[in-house]
C-alpha cells in the first residue's frame, strides 16, 4: 500500500511539473488566446463526437473561449500571484520573527502581540474589510497576505530563531560584533531551513487555495484575466447541463495544491535521510 502511494504521488508531481512548465509558456502552447472567442457557449470536450468541437480539447466557457487556453495562462496566473504573496509573507515574518528572537525584550513583547492580534481576526473578514475600503487588486491581495500570513509565519520563525539564539556557536558570533543582518543570514537562516521549507509548502497550499476562493467570490483578479477561481464561478451552472467546463479549474486547483503539499514533505525526508 505504501508503494502504491509513492506512485500516485510522484505520477501527481510529474504531472503537476508538466502542467505548470506548460503553464509558464502559455503563449507557445496554448492553442488560442485566453479571450478569442473560438466557439459557442459550453461546447463539448473533445471526447464528445461533434464536429464543432474537434478544435477545442476541453470545450469552451460560458463565452465560447477556448477552456484549455484560458486554464493555462489561468493557472499562470494564479501561481504568479500565489507565490508572490508567499515570499512577501515569508518575508515579513521571518524579518520580524528572527529580529524578535535576538532583540527580545520589548521588541520581542510587541511583535508577538502584533501577530497574537492579527491571528485572532479572522483572515476572510479582514481581506473582505480592507477590499471594500481600497477595492480589489493584485497589490492590495498581496500586501494582506503578507500581513495575516506573515504574522503566522512570525511564530514558527520566532520559535526556531530562539532555540538557535541559546547556542554557543550564535552567542560566539554577536560577541564578535557582527550586526543583525549576519546573524539572520549566516547564524540563524541556515540551521532552521528545513521547518522553514515545509512551512513553504503548507502555507502556499493554504494561500493558493485562498487567492482561489477569493476569486471565486470575485474579489481576487479582475475579468478579463483569466484565474482558476473565477473560472469556476463563471462555469458553475454548466453542471445543471452536464457540461464538465468548471470541473477543469477545480481539478486543476485540487492537483497543484497536493502537489505542493506532497513535495514538501519529500524534499524534507530527503534532507533527513541525508
Amino acid at each position: 500500500m505504501t508503494t502504491l502511494f509513492k506512485i500516485i504521488g510522484w505520477g501527481l508531481r510529474g504531472i503537476v511539473v508538466l502542467w505548470v512548465l506548460a503553464s509558464l509558456g502559455a503563449e507557445f502552447v496554448a492553442p488560442y488566446k485566453p479571450n478569442d472567442i473560438v466557439g459557442q457557449m459550453w461546447n463539448g470536450a473533445f471526447w464528445q463526437d461533434t464536429s464543432e468541437t474537434a478544435r477545442q480539447v476541453l470545450g469552451t466557457d460560458q463565452l465560447g473561449r477556448d477552456l484549455l487556453s484560458r486554464l493555462l495562462y489561468g493557472t499562470r496566473n494564479t501561481l504568479t500571484v500565489a507565490l508572490g504573496a508567499t515570499f512577501a509573507a515569508f518575508a515579513v515574518g521571518i524579518g520580524f520573527g528572527f529580529w524578535a528572537a535576538i532583540a527580545r525584550g520589548r521588541i520581542d513583547m510587541a511583535c508577538s502581540r502584533v501577530a497574537d492580534l492579527i491571528i485572532a481576526v479572522p483572515t476572510l473578514i479582514v481581506t473582505l474589510l480592507v477590499i471594500a475600503a481600497v477595492g480589489p487588486s493584485v497589490g492590495v491581495l498581496v500586501a494582506i497576505i503578507a500581513v495575516v500570513d506573515g504574522a503566522r509565519v512570525f511564530r514558527l520563525a520566532r520559535l526556531v530563531a530562539m532555540n538557535i539564539c541559546a547556542m554557543e556557536y550564535f552567542e560566539s558570533a554577536r560577541l564578535r560584533g557582527e550586526n543583525l543582518r549576519w546573524l539572520m543570514l549566516h547564524e540563524i537562516l541556515p540551521n532552521v531551513r528545513m521547518p522553514l521549507i515545509t512551512e513553504f509548502g503548507l502555507r502556499f497550499c493554504f494561500i493558493f487555495l485562498f487567492i482561489a476562493a477569493l476569486s471565486f467570490l470575485g474579489l481576487g483578479l479582475q475579468p478579463p484575466e483569466a484565474d482558476l477561481g473565477s473560472m469556476v464561478r463563471e462555469n458553475a451552472s454548466a453542471i445543471s447541463f452536464g457540461v464538465l467546463a468548471p470541473f477543469f479549474p477545480a481539478a486543476v486547483i485540487a492537483m497543484l495544491a497536493i502537489a505542493v503539499n506532497l513535495s514538501s514533505e519529500a524534499l524534507v525526508r530527503a534532507k533527513r535521510r541525508a
